[in-house]
C-alpha cells in the first residue's frame, strides 16, 4: 500500500529539515527520507565540526599571542583526539535536538534512500510513497579525481574522521573548503603544503582578500605550490608521495587531503522517472521560485547550484514552504548580495560584487573602491603582526556600495550588520555618516576616504 503525504522531503540536512518542518507547522502532513543523520552535512561533516576546529587552531594562536600580553604561559601539547571527542559529543547533540525539532510538528522521518518511481512518487527501501509536492534536497558530495593512487588520499568527509592529527599534509585545491583546511592544520602545528592548479586560490572572490591570505598564510609556514597540476599518488617507505605532471615530486606525506569541488547526490534518485531535468554534473536547474520543469517538484540547497551555503538552503525550504503553505506567494530567496564567510586564518568575510565584478557589470559607469590594511591592535603584541584588509566597492555618483569585503580578525562576527545595510542600499554617505564604534576593525569600514 502506498502511502500519501503533502510534501516529502529528500534529504535530511538544512534545506530538506527546513522545508519539512516549516511545512508540517502550517499542518501539512510531511515525511522527510534520509538514510544517515539528520543535520546533512553541514552538521556532520561541514560547517559544524569545520568550525570546532577552526576555534581550536584558533586557541592555539591566542596561546602564541598570550606572553605579548605578559601572561607566562607553558603549552605541553595539544590532544587531537580529546578536540574529536568533544566535537562528535557536541554533533551528537544537534543530532538528538533534531528529533524534538521534527516531532512537535509531527513531520516523520522515512529512514532508507529515496529513489524516484514515478512524477508524484518515490520509493524508500522497497515501499512507495507519493506527495503532492516533492522537494529534492540530498545536498553533496567530495569529489575525487580519476588519477592512479587517488584512493590514497581523503576528503573532507574523510577529514572528520582522523582519529590522530597527521603530521605532514598535502591538501590539494583552491577553494574555501582547502584554505579551510590547510589553514585550521598549520594553526595546530601540522606540516601543511596547499598544491593549486591556477596562480592563486579562491577564485572567484575579490583580489584584496586572496593576496592578503596568501600572504598570511605563507607567514603561518603554509607551503603554497602554485599552477601545479596533480599526476598521481604514489605510496613509499616515507609516506605518500604527490606527483605532478610539472616533473615535480613532493614527498613523505601522511595524509594527503582532496578538496578539488563537489557534486550533488543526484545520480541515485532516478530522476529520469519523475522528468526532471538535470545537467551533466547532475545539477537540477531551477528557477527563482526554487520549482524545477516538474510542476509539484522542486530543489533547493547544493543540488540546484546556485549559492551552496547553509543559510541559503534553510531559507529556500523555509521560503518555499511559507509559498506552498502558509499563504505567502511572494516569499523567496533573492540570490543577489549573499554574504559569506571563510573560516580561513585569518578569516574573510565578503558580501556583494568584487571589484572586477563590478567593473564588468557597470561597465560605463564610475566604479570606485576605497581600501585599508593595517594591524589591529590584538595583532600589535602577538607572535606576529597579522594583518587585516578591507575594501568597499560603490558605484555611480550617489557611491552606493555594491560589495564590501573584509579579512581580518573578527571578519565572521562584524559583517552580517554590513551586509544588512548593503541589501538595503546604503552609500558610502551613510557609511561616513554612521558614528565609529573605537577601538575596533570595524570602525574602518565607516572612516575610509
Amino acid at each position: 500500500m502506498t502511502e500519501h503525504y503533502d510534501l516529502i522531503a529528500i534529504g535530511a540536512g538544512s534545506g530538506g529539515l527546513s522545508v519539512a518542518n516549516r511545512a508540517a507547522s502550517y499542518g501539512a502532513r510531511v515525511a522527510v527520507v534520509e538514510s544517515g543523520r539528520l543535520g546533512g552535512t553541514c552538521v556532520n561533516r561541514g560547517c559544524v565540526p569545520k568550525k570546532v576546529m577552526w576555534y581550536g587552531a584558533s586557541m592555539a594562536h591566542w596561546l602564541k599571542d598570550a606572553p605579548g600580553y605578559g601572561f607566562d604561559v607553558e603549552t605541553r601539547g595539544f590532544d587531537w583526539a580529546t578536540l574529536v571527542e568533544k566535537r562528535e559529543g557536541y554533533i551528537q547533540g544537534i543530532n538528538d535536538w533534531y528529533n524534538s525539532y521534527l516531532a512537535e510538528p509531527k513531520v516523520d522521518v522515512l529512514t532508507g534512500t529515496a529513489r524516484f518511481n514515478g512524477e508524484k512518487s518515490i520509493e524508500v527501501d522497497g515501499r512507495s510513497y507519493t506527495a503532492d509536492h516533492i522537494v529534492i534536497a540530498p545536498g553533496g558530495e567530495p569529489i575525487v579525481p580519476e588519477v592512479p593512487g587517488a584512493e590514497l588520499g581523503i576528503t573532507s568527509d574523510g577529514f572528520f574522521e582522523l582519529t590522530e592529527q597527521p603530521k605532514k599534509v598535502a591538501v590539494i585545491g583552491a577553494g574555501y573548503i582547502a584554505v579551510e583546511l590547510a589553514g585550521l592544520l598549520a594553526g595546530l602545528g601540522s606540516d601543511v603544503t596547499q598544491i593549486i592548479r591556477k596562480t592563486h586560490f579562491l577564485r572567484g572572490f575579490d583580489p584584496i582578500l586572496f593576496t592578503t591570505l596568501t600572504e598570511e598564510m605563507k607567514r603561518e609556514g603554509v607551503n603554497i605550490v602554485s599552477e601545479t597540476q596533480v599526476k598521481a599518488l604514489e605510496k613509499t617507505a616515507d609516506g605518500i608521495d604527490v606527483v605532478t605532471y610539472e616533473d615535480e615530486r613532493l614527498s613523505g606525506f601522511d595524509c594527503v587531503i582532496w578538496a578539488v569541488g563537489r557534486r550533488p547526490l543526484t545520480a541515485a534518485l532516478n530522476l529520469a522517472a519523475a522528468g526532471v531535468v538535470h545537467d551533466e554534473a547532475g545539477y537540477i536547474p531551477t528557477d527563482h521560485k526554487e520549482d524545477t520543469n516538474v510542476s509539484g517538484i522542486y530543489a533547493i540547497g547544493d543540488v540546484n547550484g546556485k549559492a551552496q551555503l547553509t543559510p541559503v538552503a534553510i531559507a529556500a525550504g523555509r521560503r518555499l514552504a511559507d509559498r506552498l503553505f502558509g499563504g505567502k506567494p511572494d516569499r523567496y530567496v533573492d540570490y543577489e548580495t549573499i554574504p559569506t564567510v571563510v573560516f580561513s586564518h585569518p578569516p574573510i568575510g565578503t558580501v556583494g560584487l568584487t571589484e572586477p565584478e563590478a567593473l564588468q557589470e557597470y561597465a560605463g559607469q564610475k566604479v570606485r573602491c576605497y581600501t585599508s590594511s593595517f594591524t589591529p591592535m590584538y595583532n600589535v603584541f602577538g607572535h606576529q603582526p597579522t594583518q587585516t584588509a578591507m575594501k568597499l566597492v560603490v558605484v555611480g555618483e550617489e557611491e552606493r556600495v555594491v560589495g564590501c569585503h573584509v579579512i581580518g580578525l573578527g571578519a565572521d562576527e562584524m559583517l552580517q550588520g554590513f551586509a544588512v545595510a548593503i541589501r538595503m542600499g546604503a552609500t558610502k554617505k551613510d557609511f561616513d555618516d554612521t558614528i565609529a564604534i573605537h577601538p575596533s576593525s570595524a570602525e574602518e569600514l565607516v572612516t575610509m576616504t
